[in-house]
C-alpha cells in the first residue's frame, strides 16, 4: 500500500483571519481550518495575540499530518508587522499597526526622520501602518527591551523562525509602506541607519527559499515529518500577485486585485501615472526586488460597515434597484488609509430597506473604489480579482462594466495568497490554467450613477 500523499501547508495570517491551508503536489486544496486573528487589549499596547495563534497553529497540524506528508510550511502575512526577539522569543509584544504609535509629538519627531515618497514609494499612513514609526516609538518608549533585542523579523520570517530556528529577512515585506527600503537602490533607506537599526536585521533571503527544517520537538509534537522544511514567505498580496508575474512575460500587463480587509491594485505593467502620496498609492516590491505600483483602500472592512456581518444573500434585482434610486455610500467608512482617508462615510439618496439592499449597497460601493483606484493609476488591460470578492457574484462583472474593453477576470481561486505561497514551494512551476473573462454587466443607469458617485466623492479629476 502507497503511504499518504506528498503535501504543503500554508500558514496565511490575515489581518482578520489566519488559516492553514494543505495543498497536495498538483496545487489542490486538500484541507483547510482558519480561526480569527485577535488582537489583545492587555499589556502596555494593542498587540497580535501570537500564543493564541501558536497554539492553535500547533493543534490544527496535527490534524493535517495525518491527511498528508507535509514536506514543507509556508508563511504568508499582512504587512506593517514585525517582531522584535531575542534568543528565546518575543521582547515586546508585536504591535497592532491599527494602534496610534504615541502622541502627536512622536508623530512629529518621525515625520522628520522619514524618508522622501520619492525615495522609498512609501505614503506617510495613519496609526502604525508606516512600520518605522512603530520601531521608532518602540525604541523611545521601551529602550530597554528594545536594546534586548537580537533581531527584528518581518511577520512572514517571524513565524518562519518560530518553526525552524533561522532567522531571515525579505525584500516584499521589507518593501512594503515600511519607511524602511528604497525599492530602486535596493536596500535600506538611511532610517535605518540613522536610527542603528541595521544590526537587528538579519540576511535577506529569497522568498522561496528553504531556512531549514522544522524543529524537532515541533515535529515530535505534530507529527510532521522530521525532514519537513520551512521556507522563507512573503507578504501576502505579494503573494497574491504572484501567479501573475510569473506569466507576465507571456501574457502581458495586468492589474492584480488582492481583496480582503484590504483591496489592493497592483499594476504589473499596467499603470500610466505617477504616484501620489496622497492617494494612498505606494511602491510594493514583488518577489525579485522590483517596484509593483499599487494603490488601496480598506474594501473588506469597508464592505463589513455598511454589509453588516455576515452579508446577506442578494441579487442582481438589488443592485438595479439601488443604481435606478440613486442610493449611493460615500467614501469612506474605516479609519486607516485609503485615498479618501479622513472623510466621514455618508449614504446618498434612500437609505438600502432590506439586509439584501444593503449588502448590494456595499458591493457597489467597493466596484466603485476599485474603479477610482484603476483610474487613478491608469491602468489599463487585464484586470484579475484574487481573494474573497471572487465570491461575490456581481463584483466583476459591474467592474468589467464600467470601461469599455476592460478585461476582468475573476479568479477560480478564493484566495491567490494561498495559490501563491504554493508556488514557493513549487518554485519553477504555474498554476494551472487560466480563467476566462467574466461578462461584463451594464445596469441600467450604472456608468451615469459612476460619474454622480465620482463628483460627490470628490474623485471626478480621475475619469
Amino acid at each position: 500500500m502507497s503511504g499518504p500523499a506528498d503535501g504543503t501547508v500554508v500558514l496565511d495570517i490575515g489581518k482578520t483571519n489566519a488559516k492553514l491551508t494543505l495543498i497536495d503536489a498538483v496545487g489542490q486544496a486538500l484541507a483547510e481550518v482558519r480561526t480569527p486573528n485577535t488582537v489583545r487589549r492587555d499589556g502596555p499596547y494593542p498587540h497580535h495575540d501570537t500564543e493564541r495563534l501558536w497554539a492553535w497553529m500547533l493543534a490544527e497540524l496535527c490534524g493535517l499530518a495525518a491527511r498528508a506528508r507535509v514536506r514543507a510550511i509556508v508563511p504568508v502575512t499582512h504587512g506593517a508587522t514585525a517582531a522584535l526577539i531575542d534568543d528565546a522569543g518575543l521582547v515586546l509584544p508585536v504591535p497592532d499597526y491599527e494602534h496610534e504609535p504615541g502622541d502627536a509629538a512622536d508623530a512629529a519627531r518621525y515625520a522628520a526622520l522619514r524618508p522622501a515618497f520619492a525615495d522609498s514609494g512609501s505614503p506617510r499612513l495613519p496609526a502604525g501602518l508606516n512600520l518605522g514609526r512603530q520601531l521608532h516609538w518602540l525604541q523611545a518608549r521601551f529602550p530597554a527591551e528594545f536594546a534586548r533585542a537580537r533581531h527584528l523579523l518581518m511577520y512572514p520570517q517571524y513565524w518562519a523562525w518560530r518553526l525552524c530556528g533561522v532567522a531571515a529577512s525579505e525584500v516584499t515585506s521589507l518593501g512594503c509602506h515600511t519607511d524602511l527600503w528604497l525599492p530602486r537602490a535596493g536596500g535600506f533607506s538611511p532610517l535605518v541607519a540613522g536610527q542603528g537599526w541595521q544590526r537587528l536585521f538579519p540576511p535577506r533571503r529569497d522568498a522561496w527559499a528553504r531556512l531549514g527544517r522544522l524543529r524537532p520537538g515541533l515535529a515530535a509534537q505534530t507529527g510532521l515529518p522530521a525532514d519537513c522544511e520551512i521556507v522563507c514567505g512573503l507578504h501576502d498580496s505579494n503573494a497574491s500577485l504572484l501567479r501573475h508575474l510569473l506569466t507576465l512575460p507571456r501574457r502581458g500587463p495586468c492589474t492584480v486585485l488582492s481583496t480582503g480587509t484590504w483591496v489592493i491594485a497592483a499594476a504589473l505593467g499596467s499603470a500610466t501615472r505617477p504616484l501620489v502620496e496622497a492617494q494612498d498609492m505606494l511602491a510594493n516590491c514583488d518577489v525579485f526586488g522590483h517596484a509593483v505600483p499599487c494603490m488601496r483602500f480598506m474594501g473588506g472592512r469597508e464592505f463589513g460597515a455598511l454589509a453588516g456581518t455576515p452579508p446577506a444573500a442578494f441579487g442582481r434585482d438589488d443592485v438595479a434597484r439601488l443604481i435606478a434610486r440613486g442610493s449611493m455610500a460615500l467614501p469612506c467608512f474605516a479609519e486607516a488609509g485609503g485615498p479618501f482617508a479622513g472623510q466621514a462615510g455618508r449614504i446618498a439618496g434612500p437609505l438600502a430597506a432590506s439586509a439584501a439592499e444593503r449588502a448590494a449597497l456595499a458591493t457597489l460601493y467597493v466596484v466603485l473604489m476599485t474603479d477610482h483606484c484603476l483610474a487613478a493609476l491608469g491602468a489599463a488591460g487585464r484586470v484579475v480579482v484574487e481573494g474573497a470578492f471572487t465570491a461575490n457574484p456581481c463584483f466583476g462583472p459591474l467592474l468589467a462594466g464600467l470601461a469599455d474593453g476592460r478585461e476582468v477576470t475573476v479568479s477560480d481561486d478564493s484566495s491567490g495568497t494561498t495559490c501563491g505561497a504554493w508556488l514557493l514551494d513549487a518554485w519553477g512551476r504555474e498554476a494551472e490554467g487560466a480563467t476566462p473573462p467574466v461578462a461584463a454587466w451594464n445596469p441600467p443607469g450604472w456608468r451615469a450613477y459612476r460619474d454622480a458617485w465620482r463628483v460627490q466623492a470628490g474623485a471626478a479629476s480621475e475619469s
